[in-house]
């Protein structure tokens, strides 16, 4: 069946990073991503449900504010939370709660800012 998109709806995300490989091994270990290399300084990542890639830029081109907060979906935050630390990444917001769920922040190998949340 040929991809179409949907109109009006998150379509393709593209993230920094200044290290492709460490960030492909990290999401890899985490959520079981696929990824397709196109050529040195970018790779594609599939989640199952949505694409999106990574664009390596040098480490001091990196926001680490004012970046759009990516945030994931988990059926287990604790164990999820508990992959991102084995995996090396830092909590910066442990899980706390919020009308609708539970969810916290981490962040992975270049520094940046991403959420998990649970019902």
């Amino acid at each position: 069946m040929a991809y179409t998109p949907t109109i009006n709806s998150v379509d393709y995300i593209e993230i920094v990073a200044s290290d492709l490989e460490a960030n492909k091994a990290f999401f890899t270990g985490l959520f079981a991503w696929n990824f397709t290399d196109y050529g040195p300084d970018y790779v594609a990542f599939d989640d199952g449900r949505l694409n999106g890639g990574f664009h390596r830029v040098k480490a001091d081109e990196i926001p680490h504010k004012g970046a759009v907060l990516v945030v994931f979906f988990s059926e287990d935050i604790n164990t999820t939370q508990a992959r991102v630390e084995q995996l090396g990444g830092t909590i910066s917001k442990p899980v706390f709660e919020f009308p609708g769920g539970r969810r916290f922040h981490f962040q992975g190998p270049d520094n940046l800012e991403y959420a998990v949340w649970a019902f």
